[in-house]
């Protein structure tokens, strides 16, 4: 399976039960409505197991350009395949969101607040402060690629095949201590992505989608994780 073919089938996987769960909780009549932070962050550290177990054995399952800029900053990833991972990890990423779409597809009309149809698409700062949202962002990288890097630089966690499972966990362990303030991106693709899709697809009274913001959930991220990957390569033994 090609690098594209393979962060398109993980992403994909990743943004339909990822942003499906948030779907679940916030879209009207849906029957797990008002479930939680905690179903949130469960579901989404869940999606990322599932996601990573997929495709671990074609691409190491990045899934999330933050990843992979990090891991090309030290040397893991080839300069030359990054655009193919990236490319791969935004297709999947609409795709996904489209499925999403489809599985809730009754339920966009009879949810009338568009900034619940948004938020189950996009990430949004509880409190807007774009310096203070984007140092959030780069401390939720940060702590996603140190922690991936951690687990998958472990050869006997690598051979026990516990590693996506640990990664999962790593998620929700993010989005519970460190997702309240932006709603925990902490991936480019997972917020860029679906918000194209957002604003492409005839949801219903949808509204806007918030562009102003866009940049945040893409650059900080992005910042993470490139310092994440430094720490643990100048920091642990290698």
């Amino acid at each position: 399976m090609s690098i594209f073919t393979a962060e398109l089938i993980g992403t994909a996987i990743l943004i339909l039960l990822g942003d499906g769960v948030v779907a679940a909780v916030l879209l009207n009549e849906s029957k797990a409505q008002n479930g939680g932070w905690i179903v949130i962050t469960l579901g989404w550290g869940l999606a990322v197991a599932v996601a990573v177990f997929a495709v671990v054995a074609f691409t190491g399952a990045h899934i999330n350009p933050a990843v992979t800029i990090g891991f090309a900053s030290i040397g893991l990833t080839p300069w030359g395949d990054v655009p193919l991972y990236i490319g791969g990890q935004f297709a999947g990423a609409i795709i996904g969101a489209c499925l999403v779409y489809l599985a809730y597809l009754p339920h966009w009309g009879v949810t009338e607040d568009p900034g619940l149809k948004l938020a189950v698409f996009s990430t949004g700062p509880a409190i807007r402060k774009y310096g203070a949202n984007v140092i959030t962002e780069v401390i939720g990288t940060f702590m996603l690629v140190l922690g991936v890097l951690a687990v998958t630089s472990d050869p006997g966690l690598a051979a026990s095949g516990l590693g996506p499972l640990l990664v999962g966990f790593l998620v929700v362990a993010i989005g519970l201590s460190l997702g309240g303030p932006t709603g925990y991106a902490i991936n480019p693709a997972r917020d860029l992505g679906p918000r194209i899709a957002h604003a492409l697809l005839p949801i219903a009274g949808k509204g806007e989608s918030d562009w102003g913001y866009a940049w945040v959930p893409v650059l900080g991220p992005i910042i993470g994780g490139v310092l994440g990957a430094a720490f643990w390569y100048n920091v642990f033994p290698q």
